[in-house]
Formats: structure tokens, C-alpha cells, sequence
């Protein structure tokens, strides 16, 4: 048997019996596209199983996460440490191999993936970054590809179609997807679904596309080679392939997402010329197939390069990012006690000096630029210009901007970052989870936080978002209360490394807080502090983003009943609450009553509230009108606010 049909053999073997073992899988994807992965791992991919963080890597992104067995399978078979016992633990706690492929769990994944489409766009992060550091340190430190197999549910979700626009639109010519041209889905036939050609719709978006057939090592090879050297294109190489490929019922929807059950296994070892008594079975030559490409050659070839190259030192320094550096180099902005400014505008600021000292901060906006504050005079990445370049134009591709975002962070050497309207989170959620799951240190900035932007109505105004947001494990959820406490978010974003961090800003101008008499700003990186005090308050108002302003009126106006109050900036609920029992109670007093204030859906406040207490905002949905109106029929001006917390006190 030659190299290439025993290391296929041994991938079928594996995930048979790995998904058999589990009884859950989905063993048909890797039994279909052991031959393309093959051909690539084998013969083209770059990379060293003894270093999988090497730099200069290829980065391979199986987006087809539920045929994540293909991919264990190729790991171990390559040498990296994802041992047998490791497959046979296949979907058990604690092992390294899980239902769909995790990002810093399993060595050699290169992201999360599991969600159709998410892979497909994060690898167009990645082919920026990519670039973009070749063409500012050329190829002798930086010649890689991205490479990544995609399946029909790949393309059919949305985001697909965002990112590959984009991608086409950039020439992004060393981005190559194998798509697993399978023609079946969970309900069976795509034809059920999606019958447009495929083919054509990517030509449109500027990709070079090829079709073959699947299963013929030789032409997928030469269709890789023709690949790499397609000009200035992305491509999608069309692999038409038998899902479940030597099974009983090869070429169904039956194999899709359930074991294939003992007897067939049996089977197909039999076709296969196997023992159909033997497990988990390596066929021999297999390991020497998947490890002839000399990745370890590759790297060390590689560092004697770096080793001797004259922006060694500059090189290094963008890879390894350090946050703490990045943030003592800025010359951060300061902004006039009394005046009012949009939080949005006073991130301008921040983001302007952040850049200006930190070329590698890299990102842009949905099409909102002007309105997102981060239109800060950059250089715009176009399709002949990334050397210089900074601002990426997303265009209306929330979704995409969101996994870009993620693709280029796990790439490394950039700190990357998106904007949109806080509404328009919901489109981008996914990306978002998934960058919270990874850790991955992602940053976006939205803007137009509340009801207070106005006219443009409850179609633009989040009422629930920043609840949906807070609900979301490990996404640090920023509201700045002015200018100063931005300056203090975004010094917080770039110093956060395992997790995405959303900047949520106003539209509308904000007082800027006379610090040398209230709290200060820094107060910010343990979530909540005292921004006013009283000697013995009598109820504590605890407030967010806009509606600090709001909250000292208020205090002002009980003040004046009699009625003491301690006024306390909550910009990062989730950090306040990681505090310590001593610190929490230090900020709210157990037996003084709370009252929350946030122009959004109240869920989530009674972890504040604990007990007695009022939570005073928005449950339904806006309205179109002028601020100040919605503000008054919404019971948001301090008048009302007071009212509310007098009725409350008795």
C-alpha cells in the first residue's frame, strides 16, 4: 500500500472507531476528505509538530469543525502531541480531542471552529495578517499560506459570503480553500437547498476556482500547485467528494452525524484490505507519509534567516506585542473638565495617540466609520497597498468583521479591532462568542449605545444588548461614564490578552467630570468605584455610561431633600463583580439600598441590586424622537430618577 491511501486508510480507521467509541460524530466529513487532506498535509503544508506556534507556519483552519476527527486524525499522524489514547478519548471530559476543534486545547488547531462559517472568515483574518506582515518585512521572515478545507454548510451560511467578498476584493492570492463538495447536508440532498453554482458566484468575487474530483490525489495536487500560483486571487479549489466514502451507505445523509455501527466498520476495513477486528489502527507507512515534508527543516531554515536579518529585533517585538510596552509608549489625550464630548469622540483620541505609537494596531469599521470615531487618518488597505495601511474597510459586513477580527489576533503580531453601531452587535454575536471561547484578545468599538441617539428610531436603539453582551462568559464589556474613563477603557482593552473587550460609547456629548473633586478615572479597571460620596449614605445609585450625568443630577436633587446619596461609575459590571466580598461591600454597603441606572433592559442588575433595591431602566423598546424627549417619557432625567428613589426610601 503507498503512502497516500495508507495514511487515508488510517484517517477513516480513526474516526470510524473514534466516533464508534463516542457514539457521537459525525465520521462521513473525514471519511470524504481524507484524500484532499492528504495531498495537503503531506505535500504542501508548512509547518513543525515540535513548534505548532511557529511563526512562519502555514496556518491550516479545518472550518468543517464537526468533521473534527479529520483533523485530530492528521495531528496525530503528523507527530504532534495528540496521541492515540488521546482518539480514543474522542468527546470525553477532559481530552484533547472535543466534539469540534478548540483553540488552546488541542495543539495545531489553529482556531475554534464548530459554527459553520466562522473558520471560512477567521482564515481571511489570517491571509491579512499574513500579508500584511510580509509586505512590511518581506519574505524572508514572512512566506506562509493559509490554508483551509470548507464544506457545503460552510458556503451556505452568510458569513461565507461576507468575508470571500472581502477577500476577493483584497487579492488575498495566498489564501487557498479546499471545499468539500460532498452535495449533502444533515436533511440530505443539497439539492434540497442550495443549488446555485457555486463556482460562478466565486469567480464573481474575484476568487480563482477549480473543480476536481476529490478522490484523485494527483489532481488535487495540481490543482493546489495551480493555486499557489494564481495571481493576486484567493482560491476554492471545488473537490468533488462521496461523504462517508467505503461505507454502506456511502454518499447519504446517514453518515453525517451518527456512527456508522459495528458491522459496517467491519466492512469497510474489509474493502480496505484491514483486520476489521483491529481498532483504531495505524496503517503502516502512514506516519512516514504525513512526516516526509521536513517541517523541522522548513523552521530552522526559517531562524537562521531571523537569525541573521537586520529588523530582527522590530520583527520580534510585533510578534511578541507586549501590552505593557505598547501602552507606556502612547501619549494618551487630555480633555477639559466641564466641557461635553461624545465618549465616541474621546475614543477618536485614544485610538489616534494608540496608533500613532503602535503601528500594529490594526482594524476599521462597518461602513461607519466617520460615525464610529475611527476614522482616524490611516492608510486605507486596498487591494495593491497593505505596506503602510492601518484602516481596514469591512463594508457592511458585521458579521465577517468580527471573525476578520479573531483571524487576525490569533495570527499574531497584530492587535486588531472593529467598530459598528452597538445595535449591530447582534449581527456579529457569534464571532464575538467565539472570541471569548478562544480567549482571543479582539476589540470593538461601538458606538450609538442607547436610546439617545435619537431620531433614527427603535430600529437603532439597543434596548437588550448590553445585557446580551454581559451574558456572554469572558467578554469584557466596557461603558465609559466620559473622556476620562475612555481614556482608562481603552488602556483596559489593550492590556486584556485572553479575552475580546467591547468599548460601548455614546453619540451624544457627555460632561467630562471634574476629577479633583469626584472619583478617579482609574477606578475603572476594578469595574465600579465611588465617583461621590456622602458621609452616610442613604442609598447608593449606581450608574453606567451616559447615565452617570445622570445619576449625579439625581443625587443632587435628593441632596437637596435631605436624602444622602453615594453615586458610584459601574463602566464594567463583570470586573466589579470578580472583586473581592471585602471590595464589593467597600463600594456598596450591605444594608444600604441600591438603585441601578442604565437607559437598557434591566436584566442582569439584580446581581447589584441583591435584595432590596430598584432597577430603573428601559424594558421595552425605543421610540423615534429628539433625546431629551425620549429622555423625559422614558422617566431618564434626574427629576424622575429622584422621584423614583424617594418613593422607593419611604
Amino acid at each position: 500500500m503507498n503512502g497516500h491511501n495508507a495514511a487515508v486508510n488510517s484517517i477513516k480507521c480513526l474516526s470510524m472507531d473514534a466516533v464508534q467509541a463516542a457514539n457521537s460524530g459525525h465520521p462521513g466529513m473525514p471519511m470524504g476528505a481524507a484524500d484532499m487532506a492528504v495531498v495537503l498535509w503531506a505535500s504542501f503544508l508548512k509547518h513543525d509538530p515540535s513548534s505548532p506556534d511557529w511563526a512562519d507556519r502555514d496556518r491550516f483552519i479545518l472550518s468543517a469543525g464537526h468533521g473534527s476527527m479529520l483533523i485530530y486524525s492528521l495531528l496525530h499522524l503528523a507527530g504532534y502531541d495528540v496521541s492515540l489514547d488521546d482518539i480514543k478519548a474522542f468527546r470525553q471530559w477532559g481530552s484533547k480531542t472535543p466534539g469540534h476543534p478548540e483553540y488552546g486545547h488541542t495543539p495545531g488547531v489553529e482556531t475554534t471552529t464548530g459554527p459553520l462559517g466562522q473558520g471560512f472568515a477567521t482564515g481571511v483574518g489570517m491571509a491579512i495578517a499574513e500579508r500584511k506582515l510580509r509586505e512590511e518585512f518581506g519574505e524572508d521572515l514572512c512566506d506562509h499560506w493559509t490554508y483551509g478545507i470548507v464544506s457545503d454548510g460552510d458556503l451556505m451560511e452568510g458569513i461565507s459570503y461576507e468575508a470571500a467578498s472581502l477577500a476577493g476584493h483584497l487579492k488575498l492570492g495566498r489564501l487557498v480553500y479546499l471545499y468539500d463538495d460532498n452535495a449533502i447536508s444533515i436533511d440530505g440532498s443539497t439539492d434540497l437547498s442550495f443549488t446555485e453554482d457555486r463556482t460562478r458566484r466565486f469567480e464573481a468575487m474575484g476568487w480563482h476556482v477549480q473543480t476536481v474530483d476529490g478522490h484523485d490525489a494527483a489532481a488535487i495536487a495540481n490543482a493546489i500547485h495551480a493555486a499557489r500560483t494564481a495571481d493576486d486571487a484567493p482560491s476554492l479549489i471545488c473537490c468533488r467528494t462521496v461523504i462517508g466514502q467505503g461505507s454502506l451507505k456511502e454518499g447519504t445523509s446517514k453518515t453525517h452525524g451518527a456512527p456508522l455501527g459495528a458491522d459496517d466498520i467491519a466492512q469497510v476495513k474489509r474493502n480496505l484490505g484491514l483486520d476489521p477486528e483491529v481498532t483504531f489502527q495505524v496503517v503502516d507507512g502512514a506516519t512516514d507519509h504525513m512526516r516526509r515534508h521536513g517541517g523541522t527543516r522548513a523552521h530552522a531554515a526559517w531562524a537562521s534567516r531571523l537569525a541573521d536579518h537586520p529588523r530582527r529585533a522590530e520583527f520580534e517585538a510585533m510578534l511578541k506585542g507586549d501590552r505593557e510596552t505598547m501602552l507606556a509608549n502612547v501619549t494618551w489625550p487630555e480633555f477639559e473638565t466641564g466641557a461635553s464630548l461624545a465618549t465616541r469622540k474621546a475614543s477618536a483620541a485614544c485610538l489616534k495617540a494608540l496608533v500613532a505609537a503602535n503601528p500594529n494596531v490594526i482594524g476599521g469599521s462597518a461602513d461607519l466609520s466617520g460615525s464610529n470615531g475611527v476614522a482616524i487618518g490611516q492608510e486605507s488597505f486596498l487591494p495593491s497597498q497593505f505596506k503602510g495601511a492601518g484602516s481596514l474597510h469591512f463594508g457592511v459586513r458585521e458579521h465577517a468583521m468580527g471573525a476578520i477580527c479573531n483571524g487576525i489576533a490569533l495570527h499574531g503580531g497584530f492587535v486588531a479591532y472593529g467598530a459598528t453601531f452597538l445595535m449591530f452587535h447582534d449581527y456579529m454575536r457569534p464571532a464575538v462568542r467565539l472570541a471569548a471561547l478562544m480567549g482571543v484578545p479582539s476589540i470593538t468599538v461601538y458606538t450609538h449605545d442607547s436610546i439617545f441617539l435619537g431620531e433614527d428610531g427603535p430600529t437603532h436603539q439597543p434596548i437588550g444588548t448590553l445585557a446580551a453582551m454581559r451574558a456572554i462568559p469572558n467578554v469584557a464589556v466596557i461603558r465609559p461614564a466620559d473622556a476620562n474613563e475612555t481614556v482608562e477603557a481603552w488602556k483596559a482593552a489593550i492590556h486584556r490578552t485572553d479575552g475580546p473587550t467591547c468599548l460601548v460609547l455614546t453619540r451624544q456629548g457627555l460632561p467630562i467630570v471634574d476629577r479633583h473633586t469626584l472619583g478617579t478615572a482609574g477606578g475603572l479597571h476594578q469595574g465600579g468605584y465611588i465617583l461621590k460620596d456622602a458621609p452616610q449614605p442613604a442609598v447608593c445609585l449606581v450608574a453606567t455610561g451616559s447615565e452617570v450625568a445622570l445619576a449625579l443630577g439625581a443625587s443632587e436633587v435628593l441632596a437637596a431633600q435631605g436624602i444622602a446619596c453615594r453615586v458610584i461609575s459601574m463602566p464594567w459590571v463583570e470586573r466589579f463583580l470578580e472583586q473581592s466580598t471585602e471590595q464589593r461591600n467597600h463600594i456598596l454597603p450591605p444594608g444600604v439600598p441600591r438603585v441601578t441606572i442604565e437607559a437598557g433592559s434591566t436584566m442582569g442588575w439584580h446581581r447589584i441590586i441583591a435584595g432590596e433595591g430598584l432597577a430603573i431602566g428601559i424594558d421595552g423598546f425605543g421610540a423615534s424622537a429628539p433625546a431629551a424627549v425620549l429622555a423625559e417619557r422614558y422617566g431618564l432625567t434626574a427629576s424622575q430618577v429622584a422621584a423614583r428613589v424617594a418613593e422607593l426610601l419611604g
